[in-house]
């Protein structure tokens, strides 16, 4: 078992503050620091972190702190401009409700593109696919083109695929907020187990029930700061007497 599934070192992401920035040849091949433009600001900076495996970490912050960005990092669509993030093992990314989907496709050929980017064989999606789509509840729907399916539809179809995937990290960051009770605690039971299995948990929520039940240690970002790594009760507490309970 590796010390670290994920270590991160020195991590910083800047930003345009209307589009993201574009790097020329002589900045990615260089790693001075340049200073930064009137227009950048740095969305993370000076974020280091070694997540052991099994952990569970909830990453707490205000919107707009870098939360979102951590997990891009992590999930491996986004490139830091400084620093660097090792992952051991694959990532199964709950990040965005559209990620992989393609709207003119049906559920049924959307089922089988999204669990194959991400790895899964066609024998696997075939062997599946049923429990992907009786977790989903959306058997009904199966040759329907995903753009006609509401926001709480997709969240089942993309849950229903990403918790399928065996890789050791699962990254979740608020989509879970969509859709309703029941399948959000559905999907919670579920994260558990897979808890329970050994994966690794990073989880972006402003849902502070929801971050004591999953989590045992908390990221607290702020302005692109780590401000305080510790469990997550004290990070809580901190957080809350920074900005007041939520």
């Amino acid at each position: 078992m590796p010390e670290a599934a994920i270590r991160a070192n020195d991590l910083g992401v800047r930003f345009r503050r209307n589009r993201r920035g574009r790097k020329s040849f002589k900045d990615l091949l260089s790693r001075r620091r340049r200073r930064i433009r009137p227009d950048e600001f740095w969305a993370l900076r000076n974020v280091s972190i070694d997540v052991r495996p099994g952990e569970a970490i909830g990453v707490v912050g205000r919107n707009g702190q870098g939360k979102s960005t951590l997990l891009k990092l992590v999930a491996g669509v986004m490139l830091p401009d400084e620093g660097a993030v090792i992952v051991e093992g694959g990532v199964a990314p709950l990040i965005e409700i559209t990620g992989g989907f393609v709207d003119d496709l049906t559920v049924r050929d959307n089922v089988y593109l999204t669990a194959g980017l991400h790895g899964m064989s066609r024998a696997q999606i075939d062997d599946k696919f049923d429990e992907i789509i009786e977790f989903a509840e959306i058997g009904d729907f199966l040759d329907t083109p995903y753009k006609h399916l509401s926001s709480g539809m997709k969240v089942r179809i993309a849950f229903a695929v990403i918790s399928q995937l065996e890789e050791p990290i699962l990254l979740v960051d608020e989509v879970l907020a969509v859709g309703d009770k029941a399948f959000r605690e559905k999907c919670y039971r579920r994260i558990e187990e897979l808890l329970e299995g050994g994966r690794t948990l990073f989880f972006v929520s402003h849902n502070e029930r929801d971050l004591r039940r999953f989590c045992t240690r908390g990221l607290y970002l702020d302005k692109g700061a780590l401000v305080l790594d510790a469990g997550i009760d004290e990070v809580l507490d901190r957080y809350n007497a920074d900005y007041g309970t939520r």
